[in-house]
């Protein structure tokens, strides 16, 4: 996901937190559980397009790949991997961090330079499209100077957000359901032969209390903020479903392997990094498992 400026692209530290699983796999697409005719990819065939956020751009995991640099993408960020696999004609990675849904259709500024709608590497030609995207459109950056506590059992953001009987994170989400939704449309408008794959977040704090002080989160923050994710994770499994393109859940293979994990288990780093990735990103573990699960998904040997 990530922050609008500055580290270019960071999710807010205190609420990635563990997603929902919610099915490892499936494809659908009207009544059918088959992909599209027409739209094979890979073996020297095919466009592949990678659309996302800081969590598809996975910053410094890798060496800097494509412009502007202020989109802080890798070359081993799961959509190259995948790509690597299938092995298409063309392929094009536009992900970039802090981005929302508004910069799939729209440019996004960064601290160096301007990224293009990333809509606009998507063609008639295109027969896969992988999309990462929507954690920035519910707002969660912003939110750490409200989560951190030193209050092992705390509950500020819950106890916020959840005030006057209405759940503010909740409303959030269903907000941007609506994004996702058009988003998916216009994709399959501009390549109605591509496969879309709809990749989720994967699993950032274990079940249970969290890990408190090494994460400053207080036990009751962490499950609501872990059930309000899980919820942010099942809507876009919902929107994938309703709008004909498959959802690669990455929360079910993470689990275990979140930032409270041994240094060589976990897929997601926490606030000082013990492997190269922006603090709460996957690192290159991380990324080799989201890339796992889309491959799952298009069922590559």
């Amino acid at each position: 996901m990530g922050k609008k400026s500055g580290g270019g692209g960071c999710l807010v530290l205190v609420i990635v937190v563990g997603l929902v699983a919610f099915g490892y796999y499936y494809w659908h697409r009207g009544s059918s559980t088959s992909p599209p005719a027409g739209a094979e990819t890979g073996g020297g065939t095919g466009r592949y397009v990678a659309l996302g956020d800081s969590y598809t751009s996975a910053p410094r995991t890798g060496r800097q790949a494509g412009t502007p640099p202020g989109c802080d993408r890798s070359d081993n960020n799961y959509p190259h991997l995948v790509s690597g696999r299938l092995k298409p004609a063309e392929f094009a990675d536009v992900s970039c961090s802090g981005a929302t849904t508004a910069n799939i259709t729209g440019p996004q500024q960064t601290r160096n330079g301007t990224n293009s709608a990333q809509l606009d590497a998507v063609t008639a030609a295109t027969t896969l499209v992988t999309l990462g995207i929507g954690g920035n459109d519910v707002g969660f950056v912003g939110l750490a100077s409200q989560c951190s506590t030193n209050q092992p059992t705390g509950a500020q953001c819950r106890d916020r957000f959840t005030a006057g009987g209405r759940d503010e994170l909740a409303e959030r989400i269903d907000a941007t359901a609506g994004k996702i939704a058009s988003v998916l449309g216009k994709i399959h408008e501009k390549a109605p032969k591509a496969r879309i794959v709809v990749v989720g977040y994967p699993t950032v704090l274990p079940d249970g209390d969290g890990c408190w002080p090494s994460l400053p989160v207080g036990s009751g923050d962490v499950k609501y903020l872990r059930e309000s994710l899980g919820k942010f994770n099942s809507m876009l499994a919902t929107q994938a479903k309703a709008h004909g393109a498959g959802f690669a859940d990455t929360a079910t293979p993470g689990k275990g392997h979140d930032l409270c994990a041994a240094t060589d288990k976990r897929w997601v780093e926490g606030l000082f990094p013990a492997s190269p990735a922006a603090a709460l990103h996957p690192n290159a573990r991380g990324e080799q498992g989201m890339a796992e699960a889309v491959e799952g998904l298009l069922k590559l040997p």
